[in-house]
């Protein structure tokens, strides 16, 4: 069964804190074969690039640019990420590892949904807007399957304020984040609709527009009123009790 056959009219709590729109819950978990994740704000409880942006002073100007992209006001991603990143040229690697260290904390329920996704068979896939520095060590920490993000250039141990070019691209953006969303799911054999797609922001709506079952979590409100699951309070594995293992 497809998520596209399961209607209902107007968005619906499901539970406090929970609302659903265009299916009928619960659905199985088993009918799903790979779940993508954003990771700030989603996997993860911070934005990177605020935090970094803090270490140079500089953590306000950045956030704001960070918010009115995330809110959708500033549509042009890569113009929003070229002008944050701009501000961080001269961050050292030291201020990147503190980051990491002192204030990256992941979200609740992060574990225990993946554990949930592998244990029925699922492939899980980060796909982020932020930073490999901090992307491959959330991928390793979670056993995550899947990881892609942008790459800071850094030279003499100090961030340029550009990004390195990746075999895939430049930057992982929302069409890149839907573009690797629907490149995994053909390597693996498997149709969009078998894709959970999960993020909080402007840029996620690609990946979530193309999956079968699109969550928003403590989402923004643009991103939320296009969800079919709108988690706003408690964690990542709420969404178990919408699509049951």
């Amino acid at each position: 069964m497809t998520t596209a056959s399961l209607f209902t009219t107007s968005p619906t709590e499901f539970a406090p804190g929970l609302t659903i729109q265009g299916f009928t819950a619960p659905l199985s978990l088993s009918q799903f074969k790979l779940i993508a994740f954003d990771m700030d704000s989603t996997l993860i409880s911070i934005e990177c690039i605020d935090e970094i942006a803090d270490a140079v002073g500089r953590k306000a100007e950045v956030a704001a640019i960070t918010e009115a992209a995330m809110r959708g006001e500033i549509t042009d991603f890569k113009e929003s990420l070229g002008r944050r990143l701009a501000l961080l040229k001269g961050v050292t690697l030291a201020d990147m590892e503190r980051v990491y260290s002192e204030r990256l904390k992941i979200n609740p329920g992060a574990a225990e949904l993946i554990a949930a996704c592998q244990k029925v068979g699922m492939k899980v896939l980060l796909v982020s807007g932020g930073f490999t520095f901090f992307a491959d060590r959330v991928k390793e920490r979670l056993n995550i399957d899947f990881a892609r993000s942008n790459q800071l250039e850094i030279v003499d141990g100090e961030l340029t304020g550009s990004l390195v070019t990746q075999s895939w691209g430049e930057i992982c953006d929302g069409a890149e984040k839907r573009r690797t969303l629907l490149e995994v799911a053909s390597l693996m054999g498997i149709a969009p609709h078998q894709c959970i797609a999960m993020g909080d922001g402007a840029n996620d709506l690609p990946m979530m527009g193309a999956a079968g079952l699109s969550v928003a979590y403590h989402a923004k409100p643009k991103v939320r009123e296009q969800a079919m699951v709108a988690i706003g309070e408690g964690g990542l594995d709420r969404l178990l009790e919408v699509v049951k293992a």
